[in-house]
């Protein structure tokens, strides 16, 4: 769905949702869940829920007691805001439009993230709670920006440079800076909101909790950080990975303590996923290398020209190309690639165009690497071709299990000890429009049987 496809989805929706409020009578009436709180752990993995090993009992429990999913298969690239817009659209990158974490444009590779929610092409889970006439609180959601929520503090920090102070001046409504930093966090100075430390996941937990407590929004948003910032750093397994596993618990647990606290733990659904899962890492492989050597990217001080470039994402990189008719270019690097030596070729395959837009991908790259197993993809344009690395990546092609991340629903309207052997990104919104007896449209996603009491007693 492109964006000149969807301008009625998205520009019109709450208009004619509000028009039509009374033909949604029905819808509201079947709603299973007065509230969901949906939660989103970056880097969740399945083992965490399912494995009694791993520090995260408030997890375990809500899966003891609830739905829960063997693996998720997430889009492509496994990249953090991608999925979490994949998750609140039920869309696919090449429907919703946040292609990456960060922009590819004329000039290339660039460092502006997908902060602002005007990026996202198709109607999202808030636009369905707005036009309800309900309400919805985001904390630290990604590409949240602008977003059409009664109680707002996106993923956008600025910090001095002597740390003495965070703001987000995107928080809305304005008034609610200085009251979260009143009524819960006391100043925010730069380590309470730094993916430095675990402080963030206390912090931003704690916010929510206080929203839920004091304004009971229909639809709250949480993203918790740490555990993604720990693998990043040793991989898989570690202490840096138990202790972020056990901060993110404590965050689960301040949530559930609140939604207790306000009343309404009866009719609140608590959804808790991921965005992707992590693979170790050893090798990496740069190759904008071989297109520098060819000369498709020339580097002048601070000046670049490019005829072709990819752009990288940890497991994978997309090739762009400057000028989209001139198919040899294409041929060429696919030629180049094609013709590595074997050791060289076995750390990637092609994805070629046909099965990118199969896959959902973005639909302005004109082929992608995707990284094997223990490999990362850099974005150097100089140096080796292949270098030593370590710690975890993510952002491969969804197709093999340790890249998958998490489903955990509990509460009002799930039933208990359901099993889903694998569903995908983009089923989860269809589920809480469900849940919230919603109208909406998630392009891409299915409801899934059994989860909900009613779907059982059907």
């Amino acid at each position: 769905m492109r964006k000149k496809a969807t301008l009625f989805s998205k520009a019109s929706y709450c208009l004619f949702f509000s028009i039509f409020s009374l033909l949604q009578l029905n819808a509201q009436t079947d709603a299973k869940a007065k509230y969901v709180v949906l939660i989103s752990v970056d880097g969740l993995r399945p083992e965490f829920y399912m494995d009694a090993s791993w520090p995260m009992p408030n997890l375990q429990y809500m899966k003891n007691n609830g739905a829960y999913a063997q693996g998720v298969t997430g889009v492509f690239p496994t990249v953090t805001y991608p999925s979490h817009t994949t998750i609140i659209t039920g869309a696919t990158p090449a429907n919703h439009g946040v292609y990456y974490n960060t922009i590819f444009s004329d000039t290339g590779s660039t460092n502006k993230w997908y902060r602002e929610e005007k990026h996202i092409k198709v109607a999202t889970l808030w636009d369905a709670v707005k036009a309800a006439g309900k309400t919805s609180a985001v904390v630290s959601w990604p590409v949240s920006v602008g977003a059409p929520a009664e109680y707002l503090v996106p993923e956008d920090w600025v910090d001095d440079k002597n740390g003495t102070q965070s703001v987000n001046p995107h928080i809305r409504p304005e008034s609610l800076f200085s009251e979260i930093e009143r009524e819960v966090t006391g100043r925010l100075v730069y380590h309470k909101v730094s993916l430095n430390n675990l402080a963030i996941d206390e912090n931003f937990s704690r916010i929510a909790a206080y929203l839920i407590r004091t304004y009971k929004p229909n639809f709250t948003t949480l993203h918790i950080v740490s555990a993604d910032h720990a693998q990043h750093g040793v991989g898989r397994e570690g202490d840096a990975v138990n202790k972020a596993l056990a901060a993110a618990d404590h965050a689960l647990s301040n949530v559930l303590e609140a939604i207790e606290m306000a009343g309404i733990k009866d009719s609140t659904t608590i959804i808790v996923t991921g965005d992707h899962g992590f693979v170790n890492t050893n090798t990496s492989f740069s190759p904008n290398v071989l297109l520098a050597k060819k000369g498709y990217i020339k580097q002048n001080g601070n000046q670049r020209q490019w005829e072709a470039l990819f752009h990288s994402g940890g497991g994978s990189a997309f090739l762009h190309v400057k000028d989209k008719k001139n198919t040899k270019i294409v041929d060429d690097i696919r030629k180049m690639f094609n013709e590595l030596p074997a050791s060289q070729k076995r750390l990637f395959r092609l994805v070629e165009k046909d099965e990118l837009l199969k896959v959902g991908a973005d639909p302005n790259a004109v082929l992608a690497i995707a990284a094997a197993e223990g490999v990362s993809i850099s974005g150097s344009m100089s140096g080796d071709l292949i270098r030593a690395t370590r710690g975890g990546a993510h952002g491969y092609f969804p197709d093999f299990k340790n890249i998958q991340t998490g489903f955990v629903a509990y509460g009002a309207g799930i039933n208990k000890n359901v099993v889903i052997p694998e569903m995908t990104l983009m089923d989860i919104a269809p589920l809480i429009a469900h849940l919230m007896g919603l109208k909406m449209d998630a392009p891409d996603g299915i409801l899934l049987p059994g989860i909900t009491e009613s779907q059982r007693r059907r």
